[in-house]
């Protein structure tokens, strides 16, 4: 960080603290990459005690159903197509027995086909240097992630390339979070990323129908202390907006490229989140016009097919023992997890939200977290 972007951040604390505000306040932070730089750059420790700042659903990978993940690996094992992935999906576990593999690295191990990818592009290339064999391309992902699929899709891609689809829409959690009567924060700390593609107006149901604070923030400590900043002043004079703190790339009406392929690709339809259960208009799928190219409808639902297996009796939940939808809703801190720290580790992930970048207790953990705790954030 600059030494301007500093100055920056120390005024927006200084800002914070001058604030003349009593009763705790709680603020959700729905982003995983917010939730990142909260924690390494210790702003829990630098702000008032009176803030909390909660974690909120913005993990991908921590919410993209289970079965999702067991049909990807079934694909690479028993169909042998070769499987690419985003590579911080490949760890996640799936529920059957131990002497099964568990994940995508491990069906891997076990012959597999799976390769990581860092982008859509490479599925594409990957596809092409194998005409030969079918590639599946396990896509999930927000909005952010997203948009490239559709412009593949939009663009044309090899007969020999299929999408297994698992994208999510950010703000219909919150929706869900706040029509629940339990919300559990006082104000939101709205993604960047998301709102530089869909618009920063996507958010404005949090202040028209739920009558909160948001703002819009980006990654940097300086955005973030803006943001609380702006919630905090509008809780503490009784004004409702919502605020850009991020308009570097923020900017009214989003990016209508992205927004124009995704509708011109993609349909919205109600969605399975992991250990949440369907949250209306949630999920994309891909539109009758590209069935060629979708897993779902060109391969065995392997789901289905092993619906009376014994291991699979947990199908499309967490973990026994994993609370990481609690997590993910911002129901519990990542260490009151029942898991946290001892079964659970980043070497060895029981749930989720221990194996993604963007999953609230692999980022507690990598910022020095290790006790677990049993106190809970919200009834």
């Amino acid at each position: 960080m600059s030494d301007t972007s500093t100055d920056n951040a120390r005024a927006w604390l200084g800002k914070i603290h001058g604030l003349n505000i009593e009763k705790p306040l709680r603020i959700m932070n729905v982003c995983g990459g917010h939730e990142r730089s909260i924690t390494h750059s210790g702003l829990r420790g630098a702000l008032p005690g009176y803030i909390e700042l909660i974690p909120g659903p913005g993990c991908p990978v921590c919410v993209c159903p289970e079965e999702d993940i067991y049909q990807a690996m079934q694909l690479a094992l028993q169909d042998k197509v070769i499987l690419v992935a985003f590579g911080d999906m490949l760890r996640v576990p799936v529920n059957v027995p131990k002497n099964e593999p568990r994940s995508l690295v491990e069906a891997q191990a076990a012959g597999a086909d799976v390769r990581p990818i860092a982008s859509p592009t490479e599925a594409k290339l990957i596809a092409e240097q194998n005409p030969e064999r079918h590639v599946v391309f396990f896509a999930a992902g927000f909005e952010t992630t997203t948009a490239p699929v559709a412009a593949l899709l939009a663009e044309g891609i090899p007969d020999n390339l299929f999408i297994l689809l698992s994208g999510r829409l950010t703000w219909p959690a919150v929706d869900m979070l706040l029509d629940s009567g339990t919300p559990g924060f006082d104000a939101l700390v709205a993604p960047g990323h998301v709102s530089t593609i869909m618009g920063p107006e996507e958010w404005l149901f949090v202040v028209d129908r739920h009558h909160l604070p948001a703002a819009v923030a980006g990654f940097t400590p300086e955005s973030l202390l803006a943001a609380f900043y702006s919630v905090l002043r509008q809780l503490q004079s009784g004004e409702r907006f919502l605020d850009n703190c991020y308009p570097e790339v923020v900017h009214t009406g989003g990016n209508l490229t992205a927004i124009r392929l995704l509708n011109e690709t993609l349909d919205v339809v109600d969605a399975n989140w992991r250990g949440i259960g369907i949250i209306p208009r949630s999920g994309y799928t891909l539109k009758p016009q590209f069935a060629l190219h979708d897993a779902r409808l060109q391969f065995q639902d392997h789901n289905h097919a092993d619906s009376d297996h014994p291991g699979r009796r947990r199908a499309g939940q967490m973990p026994p023992g994993c609370d990481c939808a609690q997590v993910v809703l911002g129901k519990i801190y990542p260490n009151q997890c029942r898991l946290f720290g001892s079964a659970c580790t980043p070497r060895h992930p029981i749930g989720p939200c221990m194996v993604s970048d963007e999953g609230a207790c692999r980022i507690w953990w990598s910022g020095g977290v290790r006790e677990h705790v049993t106190a809970t954030v919200s009834e």
